[in-house]
């Protein structure tokens, strides 16, 4: 599952090494079994294995990243992600560098995916996006964030 603007299909090419290191990780087998934590998988690309209870969407933020994709990959569970374009967004402070991360006031409409066990979606800097939300009652998810670098 790839969701983007049309505007962007030629910004980025999600076919590049980078984001086949990515692929080629979330294909392994057992990878419910991995730890939490962050894995570098090289060439600037990192693994971020999550397991939490999801959020009602209202107790959550939109937010983009500067210098990575997101590749966000479910393991288990289920969870909404809020998708809008960032430009369209009202910024809720200033940008944390060493988090690498903004925040957004909720905009009036946006976009939303269910993520099921085994899906993936790739937000670019440009899309806001808002992860963790519950998709009715919350539960339990386990989930893989890969950083790619733009």
């Amino acid at each position: 599952m790839l969701a983007t603007s049309i505007k962007r299909l030629n910004k980025y090419d999600y076919y590049a090494e980078k984001f086949q290191i990515a692929y080629a990780f979330l294909k392994r087998e057992n990878l419910s079994q991995l730890p939490e934590g962050s894995i570098e998988l090289g060439h600037g690309v990192t693994a971020y294995v999550q397991h939490y209870v999801t959020t009602p969407s209202k107790q959550l933020r939109f937010e983009t990243h500067e210098r990575f994709f997101d590749v966000q990959y479910l393991i288990s569970g289920e969870e909404r992600i809020g998708i809008a374009a960032r430009k369209d967004l009202i910024p809720i402070g200033t940008y944390d560098a060493e988090k690498e991360i903004s925040y957004y006031e909720e905009p009036e409409h946006c976009g939303e995916l269910l993520l099921c066990e085994g899906n993936f979606v790739i937000v670019a800097p440009e899309e806001a996006h808002k992860p963790r939300c519950a998709a009715g009652k919350p539960c339990a998810v386990k989930k893989i964030v890969v950083k790619v670098p733009v």
